[in-house]
């Protein structure tokens, strides 16, 4: 099947294919002149953090989130990526924006500020369910930083697609059935992006203040991982217990909805005793499992757009599948936007393997493997003897690699047909040199250029993350993006005010019926 879906690409390929449609959302703690989380509130020549398109916060008010528009080509993703950093960059005086996705120095959780998005009914709902992160989880695991990756595929492949495959249905549910196709593959196949994209394999003691762990001593401010890819995606980093036990559904759209709106309305005792409110503010949207869908953490999800006050369930269940979005890549601290061209083209080029490759429901057996082999690359994925499930028996993570990106030759061969060029096979190239060598990975080239500069965690990614800021302020931006930028900041402030201005409603009352939409 695998082959002949294949050859039914390879066909359309040249009538029917148009590209990819992929953006970033990039995270980036603020952090003052001595590497310590910035205490100081979002900068307001940077906008509104709740109504800006593109500059925002995620936890934290500390913590940047920079989000492109939907782009067609790598370039126009990385310039669209680079003009949003300059104008941050510009705008964040005595402050630096780390490199790292692992934190800068942190002094518990009364040092990370959580986001505010002002006094309107929806900013003070963001804030509440940071609120309930901080409560159920701490904000300490909320100052880590990553990169999320959106990708889509136009129209004109779908319709092509569909035509091949003499499927009937109405193209949205066809879409939204593809998509979970792709998912389950990429579900399979994840460790290997954990492994080539990997990049904190160390942290600052701060981070682990007061917490058993198993890392190894660097010197006196740092840990590591010794053979560690992320330890960003392990059981340091976003991780809790009453999630473990969710058990949500990637094989199909219904099954994913359903799970998931089990655990947004199933009651969860530790939460419960919690409760909703102290001193009289709310602390928590809800005592669920899951306050709301964004609190499933997972290395990828499906999603569609909302519109103002929709659930992201309940525009899925109406809508269907607009996009994937990849959650789990840590930052490049090597580049200044926190993402490479290389490893854009990959992306791009795996997602469409996932799509191409037999693909059936994956049982609880292969859940457990699929987990298993995902978590032992997170944490010891560098380990030359490490050895990964498969149906056939354990395989050398190297080999199992290289077994999947030669399958991918063909497909980044007729990418590379539509303009001529060696864009994806020169993709696959560097990611073959990982495999080939360990030294190659982000992770070893963090450690190894860590020991270089006989530096720990924070000092060494502060002195990288001044060089990333000196080199985008010296670069600046032309006249008319800087003032499209300006512009934007102003009118987000505007934007915020009307919005605060136009509420009536007393918050209690539309928390409520929040709940029952």
């Amino acid at each position: 099947m695998s082959d002949q879906r294949r050859q039914w690409f390879e066909q359309l390929a040249g009538s029917h294919w148009d590209g990819f449609r992929k953006g970033v959302e990039k995270e980036g703690l603020r952090v003052d002149t001595n590497g310590f989380i910035a205490q100081t509130p979002h900068p307001e020549s940077l906008g509104s953090t709740l109504t800006h398109p593109q500059i925002t916060t995620d936890y934290s008010e500390s913590l940047l989130e920079l989000i492109t528009p939907v782009c067609s080509t790598t370039e126009e993703l990385l310039q669209c990526l680079t003009d949003i950093h300059t104008f941050v960059q510009m705008n964040l005086g005595d402050e630096v924006l780390w490199a790292a996705s692992m934190p800068c120095r942190l002094d518990g959780d009364a040092s990370i500020p959580i986001a505010d998005y002002g006094t309107s009914n929806i900013g003070r709902l963001k804030h509440v369910y940071r609120q309930g992160l901080a409560v159920r989880y701490g904000r300490v695991m909320q100052s880590i930083a990553g990169a999320h990756y959106n990708f889509s595929l136009p129209e004109t492949f779908w319709n092509g697609w569909q035509e091949t495959h003499k499927d009937i249905r109405e193209t949205q549910e066809f879409k939204s059935e593809q998509y979970f196709w792709m998912i389950r593959n990429f579900r399979r196949r994840s460790w290997l992006l954990m492994y080539l994209f990997g990049s904190s394999p160390a942290l600052d003691a701060s981070f682990v203040a007061g917490r058993k762990h198993h890392l190894m001593h660097w010197d006196d401010q740092t840990w590591f991982g010794p053979s560690a890819t992320s330890l960003r995606m392990g059981d340091l980093g976003y991780h809790n217990n009453a999630q473990s036990s969710l058990d949500i559904c990637f094989n199909r759209l219904d099954n994913y909805i359903r799970t998931l709106d089990r655990a947004i309305h199933t009651p969860w005792p530790e939460y419960e005793h919690i409760g909703l409110q102290r001193d009289g503010e709310f602390i928590q949207i809800n005592t669920n499992v899951l306050q709301i869908e964004n609190e499933y953490y997972s290395p990828v999800r499906p999603k569609r757009t909302t519109r103002v006050g929709e659930k992201p369930v309940h525009a899925l269940r109406s809508r269907g599948v607009e996009y994937i979005e990849v959650r789990c890549l840590d930052l490049d601290p090597f580049d200044a936007v926190g993402v490479n061209a290389a490893q854009i083209d990959f992306l791009d080029l795996f997602l469409l393997d996932c799509l191409m490759h037999d693909s059936p429901v994956i049982d609880d057996e292969e859940c457990y493997h699929v987990d298993l082999n995902y978590k032992d690359v997170v944490a010891r994925g560098r380990d030359p003897r490490i050895t990964l499930y498969t149906p056939d028996g354990a395989v050398r993570l190297q080999d199992l690699g290289m077994q999947l990106l030669d399958g991918m030759e063909s497909l980044a061969e007729t990418l590379d047909g539509q303009d001529g060029g060696r864009r994806y096979r020169d993709a696959l190239g560097v990611q073959r040199a990982k495999l080939s060598d360990i030294s190659h990975t982000p992770a070893a080239r963090v450690l190894a250029e860590m020991r270089q500069a006989g530096q720990g965690h924070v000092d060494w990614t502060l002195s990288l993350s001044a060089e990333h800021q000196r080199r985008l302020r010296e670069q600046g931006l032309a006249a008319d993006t800087l003032k499209r930028f300006e512009q934007s900041a102003r009118q987000s402030i505007a934007d915020q005010k009307a919005m605060e201005a136009a509420d009536t409603q007393e918050f209690s009352e539309f928390l409520a019926r929040y709940q029952m939409i």
